[in-house]
């Protein structure tokens, strides 16, 4: 994908207040390969945080992170992802699990496209989209699950700077009902969306999204994990 082959060329801010490179993080499995997943329940989200932050604290971990086209067991938790003739499993984007409050910054320069409050249980919560251009090819990147003031005081077409504070992790209930974490994804084309976009597909569906979206593990520099 020559989307991938320029971010590759470019130096980024992190997104996250930890090294991706050199901290300790847990890469997390969240597919049907993981039995844990049956013997709790997902749909309680409190108790679903607890799996999730004593697995990075027994792996001495900064942060879990993971997901990149992983077809997860985890989205049989919500009717969000069973309303096409085919449920929604494969998960588009790189998620980071942190405490919430976790800022979140921009990896480059941009402008703020469009953001929403997509407030459904399972779905992404408060969402800020970015648009970005480099070497004349625009993108996207999206942050779900923030916190609901992380969108105060945002404006489309915003000037962003790389590196700045942007967000913070939201807690849920307001994250779309999730363990903290950050969804982060990229996108080459919107499809006409604004303030949302899938960020799990189906199945039959991987060519189409794969082609769209990405490795976001590139601008992570965490591509050298996966």
């Amino acid at each position: 994908m020559l989307i991938e082959e320029i971010l590759r060329k470019y130096d980024f801010a992190p997104v996250v207040p930890f090294d991706l490179s050199k901290d300790t993080l847990l890469k997390i499995d969240l597919t049907a390969e993981n039995t844990d997943l049956e013997k709790i329940d997902l749909t309680n989200t409190a108790i679903f945080t607890e799996y999730v932050f004593a697995k990075i604290q027994e792996a001495h971990a900064v942060c879990a992170i993971g997901g990149y086209f992983e077809n997860r067991y985890i989205y049989r938790r919500s009717e969000h992802f069973q309303q096409t003739e085919e449920a929604r499993s494969i998960h588009l984007g790189v998620d980071i699990w942190a405490a919430a409050g976790t800022a979140v910054f921009a990896p480059l320069a941009g402008k703020v496209h469009s953001f929403a409050n997509n407030d459904n249980f399972g779905d992404y919560g408060p969402t800020i989209i970015l648009e970005h251009e480099l070497e004349g090819h625009i993108f996207y990147t999206l942050y779900g699950h923030l916190s609901v003031g992380s969108l105060d005081g945002l404006a489309i077409n915003q000037v962003i700077n790389k590196g700045q504070r942007i967000a913070e992790f939201g807690n849920f209930p307001e994250n779309g009902n999730w363990p903290p974490h950050l969804h982060f994804q990229v996108m080459t084309d919107m499809l006409g969306k604004r303030g949302d976009f899938p960020g799990v597909c189906e199945p039959s569906k991987i060519d189409f999204y794969r082609a769209i979206c990405p490795n976001a593990h590139i601008l992570l520099k965490t591509d050298t994990l996966y």
